[in-house]
């Protein structure tokens, strides 16, 4: 039952000593608000590394070609290692586990993409459908490369956002129309866009693999697998398959690491998954080791007030007041301290990081791995539950020696 005068007294006793309660409630408010704000800038960073993933498998693995660093069988290390229609081939037919097989190849450096009079500088790659399906690039108008483009050497090519704002104007539609890479035609049947590498990927062109064989001279030659496993093979397993075929086909020591490049993406994201783990890890002991420092400043200030309150005390024991109704009147301070002080503590680091991520997306400035810092709901309720247990807890020694106090002995206290 709501008790008028219990809250009427602890307001006046918070009043009386409006310094001491405030320093004391400040102490708590920094704690939540820091452990808010921490946890905030560790979201913000995961989302922003995520981000730099974008929306490519996971369980991907991508394989190019390197230089021999160690001898095998008679043959002197320092040989480039270049794949060929064949690797691909035999990785297809002869690896198990794998779900989906791409290829990707590269102008070297940056080309001209003429349309009309207007023209820009951007990369030129070659690719297979799978391909953007384990990248993470994503279709924003048209389609995207077809089986039947690269069986029949189509020239067709699909471009990034930013290629689309360079070479067309705003209000025009780029489906259908026709560019020109080395003097070479193509025409635009898709839009892509992707957040890898701060959308700076949006700056590719790309066209039918075999296409981009013929037309660029690059026969016979694919500098890129990319790579899935079916659902439960570890990509590790595929790693240690392709590098077994590899070594053979290409005569060189399969413990070369140097001879061909595997980027296993799976492990790339169990490495970051730890790095979070252990950013939320040191995030939460430096918020809570906070925390408890100023709910033990609570703790110190009941026992001050406590000891002033003495002889009050002792008259309340003197005329029937039980042991009980003591503790509960110093725990229900230390509560509403603690409670308050950290209820606002939690809503100025929500309203710090939302002003924060609303002044981000306004701006459109990208910042490197940073993005969106958010608090989760469960753990802002969570923290607001354990301020009250906090609050609790820090009232309740303090209360004890309160209903400890014999009423003669209060009596006489100065």
């Amino acid at each position: 039952m709501f008790d008028l005068d219990k809250w009427q007294e602890i307001l006046g006793t918070m009043s009386r000593n409006k310094l001491r309660t405030g320093l004391t409630a400040f102490g708590v408010f920094w704690g939540i608000f820091m452990l808010v704000l921490l946890l905030g800038a560790g979201k913000g960073m995961e989302n922003g590394i995520w981000k730099e993933f974008g929306a490519g498998a996971q369980n991907s693995l991508l394989v190019y070609g390197g230089k021999t660093s160690m001898p095998w069988q008679g043959l002197k290390p320092g040989r480039e290692i270049k794949f060929t229609n064949a690797d691909l081939e035999a990785v297809r037919q002869r690896v198990t586990g794998l779900e989906m097989l791409a290829m990707r190849n590269r102008l070297s450096g940056e080309y001209t993409i003429m349309r009309g009079t207007k023209n820009g500088s951007f990369q030129v790659f070659g690719a297979n459908g799978e391909f953007f399906r384990i990248n993470g690039e994503q279709l924003q108008a048209g389609r995207m490369l077809s089986p039947l483009d690269v069986a029949e050497r189509r020239k067709v090519m699909i471009i990034g956002e930013r290629v689309r704002k360079v070479l067309f104007k705003p209000e025009e539609n780029p489906i259908g129309q026709y560019v020109q890479v080395k003097g070479v035609h193509f025409q635009i049947v898709g839009v892509f866009t992707t957040n890898q590498n701060q959308g700076r990927n949006e700056e590719r062109a790309y066209v039918p693999f075999s296409t981009f064989q013929s037309a660029f001279n690059q026969y016979n030659q694919v500098q890129l697998l990319a790579l899935t496993t079916t659902p439960g093979t570890p990509v590790a397993q595929l790693e240690s398959q392709v590098r077994q075929l590899l070594a053979g086909r290409h005569k060189f020591n399969p413990a070369d690491k140097q001879a061909i490049g595997l980027e296993n993406n799976e492990e790339e994201v169990a490495r970051f998954e730890g790095l979070f783990n252990g950013i939320r890890l040191f995030v939460s002991i430096i918020g809570v080791l906070t925390l408890i420092a100023g709910v033990v400043g609570v703790s110190n200030i009941m026992l001050i007030i406590v000891q002033e309150r003495t002889r009050e005390i002792g008259v309340r024991k003197a005329i029937g007041a039980t042991p009980w109704s003591i503790v509960n009147m110093v725990v229900q301070e230390s509560i509403v301290i603690t409670g308050l002080s950290g209820y606002l503590g939690l809503l100025a680091g929500v309203a710090l990081l939302d002003g924060l991520r609303y002044a981000i997306e306004k701006s459109g400035a990208e910042l490197p791995y940073f993005t969106r810092p958010e608090v989760n709901v469960g753990v802002a309720v969570g923290a607001t539950l354990l301020l009250v247990v906090a609050g609790a807890f820090a009232g309740f020694v303090p209360a004890l020696k309160a209903a400890n106090i014999k009423p003669i002995d209060a009596l006489r206290a100065e």
